[in-house]
C-alpha cells in the first residue's frame, strides 16, 4: 500500500540547469541540460534541497534552480496546464518523490 501524502505537502515545478558532471549520461557534445522536475516539499526551498540531492546522486551537477511555484499558483499566474502535466504532479505527490519531467541537452 502507498504511503498517504502528507497534506502539508506541495509539489512545486522547477526549472534545473546542470552542467557536466562524469558519467552523467548527458549527450558528449552537449554543456549541460535543462530539466523540468516535480517536487515536493514544505515549501519550496525544501523541494529545492531534495531535487538537488537527488540529482547529485543521479550523477548530475545542478547550477542553478528556478521555481514556478504550486499547482494553484501557476493557475492563478495564468498558465494553462495541460492534463499530463498534472498527472505527473500528482505522482510526486503521491510518491513524495522528485519527478524528472522532461531533460533538455543545452550546447
Amino acid at each position: 500500500m502507498p504511503p498517504t501524502p502528507d497534506p502539508k505537502q506541495q509539489v512545486y515545478t522547477l526549472l534545473v540547469q546542470v552542467g557536466r558532471a562524469p558519467d552523467d549520461g548527458l549527450p558528449a557534445d552537449a554543456s549541460g541540460a535543462a530539466l523540468v522536475c516535480y517536487a515536493t516539499g514544505a515549501d519550496e526551498a525544501e523541494a529545492v534541497r531534495e531535487t538537488v540531492a537527488i540529482l547529485r546522486q543521479a550523477a548530475l551537477s545542478p547550477l542553478d534552480v528556478q521555481g514556478y511555484g504550486t499547482l494553484d499558483e501557476r493557475l492563478a499566474q495564468g498558465d494553462d496546464i495541460p492534463p499530463e502535466e498534472r498527472a505527473l504532479m500528482d505522482r510526486a505527490r503521491d510518491e513524495n518523490a522528485v519527478i524528472v519531467a522532461q531533460m533538455t541537452p543545452l550546447d
